[in-house]
């Protein structure tokens, strides 16, 4: 399987591969874009089976990128890694298409959680 990791840090993309493969999914194929407007590009040119995403970034934002792909008709599972993490923003997640939204700081054990409820 392949996942994308979307995120304007690459620290965070970095704690955000070591993290899933801590949670397990170390012999799944990851790739990485800086933002939104890269993220769309990463996912007509890769195909991933996964997004994650951030919600806050240049260019294109996370939720932007969301609702791009949505209006183009493209499906991809899709969740947020975010710092921030309201009810309106996981209400608004949702209503855009997103499965899930998990808050930073987080565990391998929350992408063991939520990834397992969504990549069945």
């Amino acid at each position: 399987m392949k996942i994308l990791i979307v995120d304007d840090s690459k620290a965070m993309r970095m704690i955000v591969t070591r993290t899933l493969r801590q949670a397990g999914y170390g012999d799944h194929v990851f790739v990485e874009a800086v933002d939104g407007a890269d993220g769309l590009a990463k996912v007509a040119g890769e195909a991933p089976d996964l997004v994650l995403s951030d919600w806050n970034m240049p260019e294109v934002t996370g939720i932007e990128f969301l609702r791009a792909l949505r209006a183009s008709g493209n499906d991809v599972r899709f969740g947020f890694v975010t710092s921030e993490s309201t009810d309106a923003m996981r209400a608004t997640a949702e209503q855009a298409g997103a499965l899930f939204l998990i808050g930073k700081p987080f565990t391998a054990e929350t992408f063991a959680e939520q990834l397992g409820a969504v990549l069945v």
